[in-house]
């Protein structure tokens, strides 16, 4: 099968993450289902469940370049893009802000304001930065992670709808079981440093161009007619639902499509079975979607509702 060498790096990288990342397998899973699907990522969880480790043990095991940048109420669009400097008589240089970097931690998005929450937008949705009307190109590898708190949290800020259909997925890292706390506690009499990185253990498995060889291996994936037509079933049924008031747009559709793809890379295959959908499905549309609110104060959560009408969704038979 053409795609054994690439199924086998990733393998390789998902294996490296689980290594450091303890007790968060789905999460890992779907982060990196993304990244060779070439989407941005949403990680929501409550501080100090490992969503920046996550993202530079990734950095580690790509060889790329990671830049974590704080958000906060005081952030201003520049900090993030750039500044185009005056250095000599009618002489400018552009100094680079943190954006052009490979992976890019955005943290606690929810914390800054609109303005600089739009920077960034532009930036992911172009893969450009625009400074005083000159365009500056991202690097390929360019792929932000946005996290953030859940609402509920003092001083935060709900991302707007056409914001967070940018994000391919909003992937949510809990509490590790009592087993694992105790291993990660564990680790920590044995050397290890969250802040520093050689104590991981990680080597690096590709580099940008291996992952740029991994998403064109994706991109070959097959994905026949019937799994097209139950994709566009799920995401049209997210419309009709009276469990919700806002659907998926057809932009979820396509991010499906192309996680499947990439799901079905991870597992050695060279064609998207009904599952690769089915289980990435609340991933991909869970921010896309908003629950009635009479349903929301019963406590009925988005990822229950697209289960309901996933339940109800027939998948296509081999």
């Amino acid at each position: 099968m053409g795609g054994a060498a690439p199924a086998h790096d990733a393998q390789r990288i998902l294996e490296s993450l689980r290594r450091v990342v303890l007790g968060q397998d789905a999460a890992i899973r779907e982060v990196l289902v993304c990244l060779l699907a070439r989407g941005h990522i949403l990680l929501e969880g409550v501080p100090g469940t490992a969503k920046t480790l996550l993202v530079r043990t990734l950095g580690l095991a790509l060889d790329v370049r990671f830049v974590r940048i704080q958000f906060t109420p005081d952030l201003m669009p520049a900090d993030i893009t750039g500044i185009t400097l005056l250095t000599g008589a009618q002489q400018f240089s552009f100094r680079p802000g943190p954006v052009f970097a490979d992976l890019v931690l955005a943290d606690e998005i929810n914390r800054a304001p609109a303005k600089t929450q739009a920077a960034l937008l532009e930036a992911m949705q172009e893969r450009t930065v625009t400074v005083d009307g000159q365009s500056h190109p991202l690097s390929q590898t360019f792929t932000v992670f946005a996290t953030q708190n859940p609402i509920e949290f003092e001083g935060t800020y709900p991302l707007p709808e056409a914001e967070l259909d940018r994000f391919m997925a909003k992937v949510q890292i809990g509490y590790p079981s009592a087993e694992v706390e105790q291993g990660i506690l564990t680790r920590y009499v044995e050397g290890f440093e969250a802040d520093r990185t050689e104590t991981y253990g990680v080597t690096p498995v590709i580099n940008a161009g291996g992952l740029e060889q991994l998403r064109q291996a994706v991109d070959a994936v097959r994905v026949e007619p019937r799994i097209t037509a139950y994709i566009t079933s799920i995401v049209r049924a997210t419309r009709g639902a009276a469990s919700l008031t806002l659907g998926a747009s057809p932009r979820a559709g396509v991010s499906l499509f192309k996680a499947a793809r990439s799901a079905a890379l991870l597992d050695g295959r060279d064609y998207v079975i009904p599952d690769d959908v089915k289980q990435l499905a609340p991933a991909i549309l869970r921010h896309r979607v908003n629950v009635a609110p009479e349903l929301e104060l019963e406590g009925v959560t988005a990822d229950q509702a697209l289960k309901a009408i996933l339940d109800r969704t027939e998948a296509p038979t081999a």
